[in-house]
Parts: C-alpha cells; structure tokens; sequence
C-alpha cells in the first residue's frame, strides 16, 4: 500500500474516534499550553525542524493549545529524554525532539539511558535521514579511500550523535582513521571549527542540515560531500558513494545496519509514557496534518529542509524491531563505539 494511502487512512482515523472522545480531547487542550523540548542545541536542523513544527501544529490540535520550544541540551539528548521519561507530565502538554540516536541508547548506551523507547508514546517524525560526510576544501582528505590512509579529524557534538558514533564505529569496522572531537554544542559550532581550522569536518551531519546551514559552502565548493551514511543513497547524491558498501562480511553489514536504523528514525518526537491513548493519538493525527500542512510545507522550503515523515505508529513499530536486534550484533557495535570515547 503506497505511503499517501496509509496516511491518509490515519488522517481519517481521528474521525473514527468516538465522538465523546474528541470532545473531552478538545477541553482538556483549549486554553492549555504544549511544549515541545528539544535535546540538542539552538540553531541545529534539529532545532530548526522543532520550532516550524512548534508554529503549525497548534492549530491542528483540538482545542488549539498554544505551543512553545525551548531547549534541554546534554549527553546526546540523553538528559532531555531521561528527564521527560521519568518525570515529564504524561497528560499530552509535553512533547519531546531528541537526536535520531536517541532511540537506540538502550541497546548502545545503557549507561546513560535511563528509558525505555518502545514506553514512550511516539508522535512522529518529519523526516528520514541521509547522513553526509563532508570536508573542509584545505584539508587533505578527497575521498573514502583517504579516510583509510590519513587521519580525518571530525567535530561532534556527543557519543549518541551520529556525529560520533557513526565514524567510531567505521574506525573498528573498516579501519578508517577518523579522529573525533567532542563537546560541539550544535552543528554550527561545528562549523565555526571547520573555519577556525580546528576540525576538518563532519563524518556525520544530516544532508537537509548541510544544505539548510551551508548552502553557500556548497556552491562555493568550500566544502566537498566525500561519503553518505544511509540504507540508500539520496536522489540528489547519486555518485557519493555509501558507508555501508564497505561492509564486506555479514555482521559488517547487520551491525552498519543497527546504526542506520535510527536514519529511519529521522527526526522524532514523542511523549512521556502513559499520555492518555485518545490525546496520544490527536497528536499523532496533528502531527501528521502539520506535515501536510502548506504552511509548514512553505517554511521548510525556504528553511531548505526535506520532509520525508513517518506516522508514530510507524516509529514506535520500528523501534520495536530495533530493540530485538541479536545481542551479538548489539555488543559489536557498542565495544566499537566505546573504544573512541
């Protein structure tokens, strides 16, 4: 079934909900105020994506409540979803945008997750990821094969970003000689490094981000995209080559599977857990109606951002199968990820 159809059954879905239900939704909201938290800096795609969501999605809420984005920065987003798992309000007024990895911290980073992903009640994600590997035009590294050969010096913002975890895995994987720099509030820190000369780039910075941030850079060629972590390569990339074609055995190519998955996850946002199920669900339909909603559609043009969404059924569903990943696979991943903190 194409992916307009399902979603249009879903938006249709709210209907079918009793009407008793929709009414006692539609009080409790009015005159409320909903926050969207997000866990990782001002000015990161992340942020950028949260704050056009916090704009449009009100209206599509019964009862139209106000919404307001702050932000609750540290470990990853770790310290905004711990905190919301356990003592955030589990009435529907607060919703969380972590980093896409945040899903998989439990099976990766037990030590600083302190949730369970498949609990909480996931409300969306505007888009799927494509991951860029990109470089400062006066550093020496050209291609794939230099990450091999020459030291590639990277900024990150946390172990739990794909910034970090996606080049200290391919350092065990297949021998590439990324150096990873920690402690990057948002990507724009990170690139004020690249100017400064103190990194050489990113391993791993969403391609919508690099576009929306650095256009400029791109069309002035004073950056170049070498690599793209992703299941497939992005329309608009064609000739970069994938991440995931050096893996040559089985457990390669599962374990650079684990860490794609969370591109599937994309952009999430979710709620504390045990949100009342019919507030859950107007806020799974509000979310998917801001996706489509023109004004939202014409803002994350302007910004240069992709929207590529999924239903939170469709997350929460994925994060399921991801928490059933074989303990071999997991353990792989994670002893590689620990040996470049």
């Amino acid at each position: 079934m194409k992916r307009a159809t399902i979603l249009g059954m879903l938006l249709l879905a709210v209907g079918a909900l009793p009407v008793a239900a929709q009414d006692d939704v539609a009080a409790f909201y009015a005159g409320k105020q909903v926050r969207i938290i997000v866990g990782i800096g001002v000015g990161s795609g992340y942020d950028t994506t949260a704050r056009l969501v916090g704009r449009h999605i009100g209206k599509h809420i019964p009862g139209k409540p106000d919404v307001i984005v702050s932000n609750q920065t540290g470990a990853g987003s770790a310290t905004m979803s711990n905190a919301l798992y356990a003592a955030g309000a589990r009435d529907g007024t607060v919703i969380g945008a972590p980093f896409n990895g945040m899903p998989t911290m439990p099976l990766l980073q037990p030590e600083a997750a302190r949730f369970d992903p498949t609990k909480l009640g996931w409300v969306g994600s505007a888009n799927r990821a494509y991951q860029a590997t990109y470089v400062w035009h006066t550093a020496p590294i050209k291609s794939l094969q230099d990450v091999l050969k020459e030291t590639f010096v990277v900024g990150s913002q946390a172990p739990g970003s794909s910034q970090h975890d996606y080049p200290a895995v391919a350092n065990v994987l297949f021998g590439t000689k990324f150096k990873i720099i920690n402690g990057y509030e948002a990507t724009p820190k990170i690139h004020l490094a690249m100017e400064r000369g103190e990194v050489m780039g990113s391993a791993a910075t969403s391609y919508s981000t690099v576009k929306a941030t650095t256009g400029d850079w791109l069309k002035e060629k004073k950056i170049s995209i070498i690599g793209q972590f992703a299941l497939k390569k992005h329309p608009e990339l064609p000739d970069v080559p994938l991440w995931l074609d050096l893996a040559r055995t089985e457990q390669q190519k599962l374990a650079m599977r684990l860490l794609l998955v969370r591109l599937e996850f994309g952009v999430p946002y979710f709620t504390p857990p045990d949100v009342p199920p019919a507030r859950l669900t107007a806020l799974r339909r509000a979310f998917d109606a801001t996706m489509n909603d023109p004004g939202y559609r014409a803002e994350t043009e302007r910004a240069k951002l992709e929207v590529d969404p999924m239903t939170g059924e469709e997350v929460q569903k994925l994060i399921t199968e991801t928490m059933a990943t074989p303990p071999d696979v997991v353990k792989l991943v994670r002893d590689a990820m620990a040996a470049q903190q």
